[in-house]
């Protein structure tokens, strides 16, 4: 697909649904008792994954337009599936439903497509296994296929090595099968949809800090929950915003949850001009944003920021490239084991771009300010890197091709199509 510098973007967008709320709710609505109904759930490649596999493991989940009714059987309602579970693209599934399995009294098979069984699972593995689960990667690589034999757990306090929401849940998803109480301790606070939603349902829950804390066999009950705007997809839109010239857009019912809102923080602190409308703080945060074309400046970003927007540094990268000065950014080695490696990637496009980029081991310094002109991307079958590049060619020069362009159904299949509708 092919793509053209702007004169400028003016307008509103309503952006789909979280990935990550969507894919928690479908979860925890099987394992609650009763009917949980979902609005703005995001219809999205991954999410559609979730709903196949526990569809699989007979619950009936159907999906309208305008919603999702999930009939939950109870935290012990699963069936053993009658095939091997298919992740699609997936981490989020596999990784928070390999807690959900390691605790059931039977055996399950997942895997996923070819980024999917690169995807580190040992990270899970571990925890998991210290609990007293039995898994094993079929290829003897620690990523997909995993076979998981369900078997009695014990709860245990994890300290992980690295703050992963995925990783967190899958060990509070196992704790709700395990015998005890289960911990879990980061490094710094990954989002925490996860514990939100979980206590919501009814799980006996707790956080302090860094650590998450839950007890065993409660009674989850059927909910109904909306799903805010997922701020990842609206990150594009933010960049945008502030990028063209003369551009204004309004972007209605994003989640602004502090876990996630790191984006927020960092254009702001880059000089970005956003404005934050008709907040509410009711369950997961929301609000509109009003972002207005802003002259950025570079930062540095590292530390316990870096949770908040891992999935936002492509674009960010991007944002950085057209602002003045010096943006370095450290802290960021996770981004090396996403749907590709998203520094590598990011720097070599950027370059070719004409931007002034240098990758380090866990992140990357970028001197802003030079012009961009178009080339010919790779999408690396990576969402978020399309459409991180979908945003550069708004602002370079010529022609830019972007191959794989149609990889963005995994987390927003109407994303050029908005897009195109805010051109002026």
């Amino acid at each position: 697909m092919k793509f053209q510098k702007v004169n400028t973007l003016k307008g509103e967008v309503t952006i789909p649904g979280d990935k990550s709320i969507s894919h928690r709710a479908v979860m925890f609505g099987s394992l609650a008792e009763g009917l949980t109904e979902v609005t703005n759930f995001l219809q999205g490649a991954d999410c559609l994954s979730t709903i196949d596999a526990f569809r699989k493991m007979g619950i009936e989940i159907e999906n309208t337009p305008e919603k999702i009714l999930i009939h939950g059987r109870g935290l012990h309602g699963l069936k053993e599936p009658s095939s091997v579970l298919d992740m699609g693209n997936s981490g989020t599934t596999t990784r928070l439903i390999s807690g959900i399995l390691a605790g059931q009294t039977f055996a399950s098979t997942l895997t996923g497509d070819a980024s999917i069984q690169k995807r580190p699972m040992r990270r899970i593995m571990e925890p998991l296994s210290m609990m007293g689960g039995k898994i094993v990667s079929l290829n003897g690589n620690d990523c997909a296929p995993l076979q998981i034999t369900g078997s009695p757990l014990h709860g245990i306090h994890y300290h992980s090595r690295v703050a992963s929401a995925q990783v967190k849940s899958a060990v509070l998803l196992a704790g709700l099968y395990a015998e005890g109480e289960t911990l879990v301790t980061e490094p710094s606070l990954s989002r925490n949809h996860t514990e939100i939603m979980l206590r919501a349902f009814g799980a006996k829950l707790s956080s302090e800090d860094k650590t998450a804390r839950i007890y065993p066999e409660p009674r989850l009950q059927g909910q109904k929950i909306h799903v805010p705007g997922d701020i990842s997809s609206a990150a594009y839109f933010i960049a945008a915003g502030l990028l063209v010239p003369g551009a204004e857009i309004l972007i209605k019912n994003v989640g602004i949850n502090p876990t996630r809102d790191g984006i927020l923080k960092v254009a702001k602190e880059m000089g970005g001009n956003i404005t934050l409308l008709n907040e509410n703080y009711d369950g997961e945060p929301t609000a509109d944003l009003l972002v207005k074309h802003s002259q950025l400046h570079g930062i540095v970003m590292e530390g316990d920021l870096i949770p908040t927007l891992i999935d936002e540094l492509p674009v960010i990268n991007v944002m950085a490239a057209c602002a003045e000065g010096t943006t370095v950014i450290r802290d960021a080695a996770e981004l090396k084991v996403k749907e590709s490696n998203r520094i590598d990637v990011m720097v070599q496009y950027l370059s070719a771009m004409g931007c002034d980029i240098t990758g380090t081991d866990d992140g990357m310094i970028i001197v802003g300010g030079r012009p961009l002109h178009g080339t010919v991307v790779d999408s690396h079958m990576d969402h978020r890197i399309a459409m991180s590049f979908a945003i550069a060619s708004l602002v370079a020069e010529g022609d830019t091709e972007i191959k794989g362009s149609d990889v963005v159904t995994i987390s927003y299949p109407g994303f050029y199509a908005d897009l195109a509708r805010l051109h002026h």
